[in-house]
């Protein structure tokens, strides 16, 4: 009944290249989960530490730091955003590998890319930010 024998079509080269790139875009997803789990804890970070000076009742004395919660929620919604783009590419490249015709390759925009010019925009924002702060405390000293 259960014939160990595979059909006469298959070709082994084709199926252990497809396994190994059935492995690689596994090895992809977890990379971009712990990219993005790490994205949105440094944005929990960063809204924990401001809250906690809010608390502490430090912060009557210096100005608020109401960027710092832009920038939070910035991280956590680019984590979030890897998270769900590199879930959907992943399925998409295991249905693309699982085809029975010759696999291609096929040219796509890059989520690394996307996900590292919106934190040159994110960096960008934090900087000016602080630096305007930097400035006012300067000035208003003066």
């Amino acid at each position: 009944m259960n014939d160990p024998t595979p059909p006469k079509s298959v070709n082994l080269q084709a199926e252990l290249a497809k396994e190994r790139n059935r492995a690689a875009a596994e090895r992809t997803l977890m990379a971009w989960i712990r990219t993005s789990l790490a994205l949105i804890s440094f944005g929990f970070g960063i809204d924990s530490i401001v809250s906690a000076i809010r608390s502490l009742k430090v912060a009557e004395t210096l100005n608020p730091i109401r960027f710092s919660q832009i920038l939070g929620l910035a991280f956590v919604g680019l984590g979030t955003y890897a998270m769900i783009v590199a879930a959907i590419e992943h399925r998409q490249e295991l249905k693309h590998i699982q085809r029975q015709v010759n696999y291609c390759y096929t040219p796509r925009r890059s989520l690394a890319l996307t996900v590292a010019i919106a934190l040159v925009g994110i960096g960008i924002y934090a900087f000016v930010s602080i630096l305007i702060k930097a400035f006012e405390q300067v000035f208003a000293g003066s």
